[in-house]
């Protein structure tokens, strides 16, 4: 049931309440009665846009155009932009890094309505970040999450400098500073080692979230891990 169906449904019913001239505790009571049955709207059974493997796929194959450097630019025409216009039906979303040179829909070769993209320094989950993917799983139909971290992050750095510092480091910071404690004391790179156990925690903070948690158990929904390297294009997996 849409949320225009449900308002509609429910100005009727309080519409014929008052014509039948019914007392307001009657009246009151067989509204909240009512209302009680329907189920809320953020519970609404979407279908999927596709399934998570054909998505996935889809994100991959579009990185490996934009590698080659041979990209499609799809769902990008005039007709595109007026069929969206009518509503999205996105088939992945990204939590990207807001850094100007991962832009998502150009990095997967996609077009107008093809990602939901969520985009903060970091790739960090709070609780505004997991609630706008929350919406496009529940309402969109999306199947697929991508978090994707990058190479050479800034945040990531930013943490890392300031990781054994006395103080206040800021919400953001805080948010990375336990991918800093995780990776500290690995072989190779800190900063990409930093980015990678970010990508990690991300993850497992929205598979243990109450809004996507039991969609993950139930295999409807599955949260993939990315670490974009700036210099090749090339989107590894975790």
């Amino acid at each position: 049931m849409s949320m225009l169906s449900l308002l509609r449904d429910t100005r009727l019913f309080i519409k014929t309440v008052r014509m039948l001239g019914k007392a307001k505790t009657l009246g009151f009571a067989l509204i909240a009665a009512t209302l009680a049955v329907i189920p809320p709207a953020w519970a609404a059974n979407v279908k999927p846009t596709m399934s998570a493997a054909r998505a996935l796929q889809l994100l991959l194959d579009g990185n490996q155009r934009f590698i080659a450097g041979r990209l499609d630019h799809p769902d990008q025409s005039r007709e595109r932009r007026e069929e969206v216009a009518k509503g999205q039906h996105p088939f992945a979303s990204v939590l990207s890094c807001s850094d100007s040179r991962v832009p998502p829909e150009v990095i997967f070769d996609q077009g107008l309505g093809d990602l939901f993209v969520v985009r903060v320094a970091g790739n960090v989950a709070t609780d505004i970040t997991i609630q706008s993917l929350d919406y496009s799983v529940k309402h969109l139909g999306v199947r697929v999450v991508m978090i994707l971290g990058h190479t050479e992050c800034g945040a990531v750095k930013a943490a890392i400098l300031g990781h054994d510092e006395e103080g206040d480091v800021g919400p953001l910071l805080s948010e990375l500073k336990p991918a800093v404690a995780d990776s500290k004391g690995q072989p190779g790179d800190p900063v990409t080692n930093a980015v990678r156990e970010n990508v990690k925690l991300v993850m497992q903070k929205l598979e243990e979230s109450p809004e996507l948690s039991a969609m993950v158990k139930t295999g409807e929904l599955r949260i993939i891990g990315g670490v974009y390297n700036l210099k090749t294009g090339k989107i590894d997996i975790l």
